[in-house]
């Protein structure tokens, strides 16, 4: 298991769902900018931050090419890790083709699977959330196609100029690719990743569940020692987990909306 000591003064941090380069470069640049300002700020204190997935819209890895553009991001990153914070990526349903840029170029680790960690004495299970429970069935098969073999390799073979264009349109365009479910609560009976954590507590007990891909900031008591903490987008609501060893919050970056 993951284990994680929160010391005195610090704080673990926790965002998800930025979808950098959605619906266009230009308009997402005001949001890359937000949240390289809340990178910067929490520097001062950060144990360690967790990237739940979903930071782009759209990202491929070819043999020795990336999207073009988030110079902010990935250069804010390489500064928070080359100081000594360390920051973990889940990957989420846009960005599942990462293939080791994170690692050799960032010092970020990417995990493609939900992870048990031990932070601070209290056990997190952490996911981006996409493809859990027994809802997304529209996810599920778009995945299948995603993550087969041969459908890389075709896609590999196309032009980056020509595939990543014809990638973001899709992403931005079709609902089921880039994950604009509706987004309104849905009761705890119809949360496919709160039923999906309540599962989970029959085998095992863990006091948080914590997920991004529901674009919905959400606090929910699955039980009185265990919480599902959904943590929104970095579209509309710009919010955030806080950790600071002994309780975890969801916060909103410079809220004015």
């Amino acid at each position: 298991m993951n284990s994680i000591e929160v010391p005195s003064g610090k704080k673990i941090y926790f965002a998800s769902d930025n979808h950098l380069g959605a619906p266009t470069s230009e308009r997402s640049q005001p949001r890359e900018k937000k949240f390289v300002r809340w990178l910067e700020s929490i520097r001062k204190d950060a144990a360690a931050i967790f990237l739940l997935g979903d930071l782009f819209d759209f990202w491929f890895e070819y043999g020795t090419v990336v999207p073009k553009g988030f110079t902010r991001t990935l250069g804010k990153l390489a500064e928070i890790t080359d100081s000594g914070i360390p920051v973990y990526y889940f990957v989420g349903n846009h960005d599942l083709w990462m293939n080791g840029y994170f690692e050799e170029e960032l010092n970020i680790p990417v995990f493609h699977r939900p992870q048990v960690f031990e932070i601070g004495g209290k056990e997190f299970f952490i996911g981006h959330g996409d493809g859990l429970g027994p809802g997304d069935k529209g996810f599920k098969r778009m995945k299948k196609v995603f993550t087969n073999p041969v459908a890389k390799w075709f896609f590999r073979w196309l032009h980056p100029d020509l595939g990543v264009r014809v990638a973001q349109y899709f992403s931005v365009k079709n609902r089921l690719i880039s994950g604009e479910e509706d987004v309104h609560f849905l009761g705890e009976d119809k949360e496919w990743l709160v039923q999906y954590a309540k599962k989970k507590l029959e085998a095992r007990h863990y006091d948080y569940f914590v997920f991004g891909h529901r674009h919905l900031p959400l606090d929910i008591e699955l039980s009185k020692e265990s919480r599902y903490i959904n943590l929104g987008d970095w579209i509309g609501y710009f919010s955030y987990g806080v950790f600071d060893g002994k309780d975890l919050q969801l916060v909103y970056f410079e809220k004015d909306y």
